[in-house]
């Protein structure tokens, strides 16, 4: 039987921006075998409801817990804030949660005034704001919701002058709020960082896939987790759409195969 040290880590997001936490992760830990589903055929999340949230993300769970994994990582806000704590004690592997791993690292830095851009669930659910303040106490913490983001890194439209424009809109009623630091609330979002930067320094975003994955490597390294292979693998599996996944996920990363395409249901 194969140790669970040696068992995948899988991640999961409603597209193709969990790769901005994958990518990361493959380069700290490149010997670990992966999976990633990309849930394509429910995209977008933000504007679902939270049964929905979490009966979907409960048979992601499922597909992975068959695949036997040693642990999963949500890399997506809106299911870690609405799905996290209702299945967190339903699977025997480690659940890895963005949202909740990351707050605390936050909230040690050198500022006060956060604004958190998002989709609108997980601005509904006050995640940021609950898990921020609850290490820091004292913190000023804004949420704003950004429905039309998603798609347009799905779409592989983020250079286009309409997009540009929708960018601009979102970015400027955050700086209405004099931040100091701007949380990219949803892992589809550092995608459009060429842009957001053309307007505002670099140095105001915070991406919590950085400490996330910093948090996901102590960890497993802490409950000896990490795996003794000498090479690691991956495989990419979707809902639905397959050519469109490998398309738009050709901005951050190279997907050599197309993914497999299965069914939840």
């Amino acid at each position: 039987m194969l140790e669970v040290r040696n068992k995948k880590i899988a991640f999961f997001d409603s597209g193709v921006g969990g790769l901005t936490v994958f990518k990361k992760m493959k380069a700290l830990l490149p010997n670990e075998d992966y999976i990633y589903f990309g849930d394509l055929k429910n995209l977008p999340y933000g504007a679902k409801k939270r049964d929905e949230l979490i009966s979907i993300s409960r048979k992601v769970f499922d597909f992975f817990a068959k695949e036997d994994v040693k642990a999963v990582v949500m890399a997506c806000n809106t299911t870690s804030a609405i799905a996290y704590e209702p299945l967190k004690d339903d699977y025997s592997f480690k659940i890895y949660p963005v949202i909740q791993s990351c707050a605390e690292s936050i909230s040690k830095l050198d500022a006060r005034n956060f604004c958190v851009l998002a989709t609108n669930a997980t601005v509904n659910s006050h995640a940021y704001l609950e898990n921020i303040k609850k290490y820091k106490p004292t913190a000023n913490v804004f949420e704003i919701p950004c429905p039309e983001w998603v798609p347009i890194v799905e779409e592989k439209r983020v250079f286009e002058p309409d997009s540009v424009e929708i960018i601009k809109k979102y970015l400027f009623e955050a700086l209405v709020h004099a931040p100091e630091k701007i949380i990219l609330g949803c892992t589809h979002y550092p995608f459009l960082l060429p842009v957001l930067t053309k307007f505002t320094p670099a140095e105001i975003f915070i991406n919590p896939s950085d400490a996330f994955t910093e948090y996901i490597k102590s960890d497993l390294t802490y409950n000896n987790l990490l795996s003794d292979s000498k090479t690691g693998s991956e495989e990419f599996f979707v809902s639905d759409y397959p050519d469109r996944f490998k398309i738009a996920a050709s901005m951050f990363y190279e997907i050599k195969k197309l993914p497999q395409k299965i069914s939840l249901d």
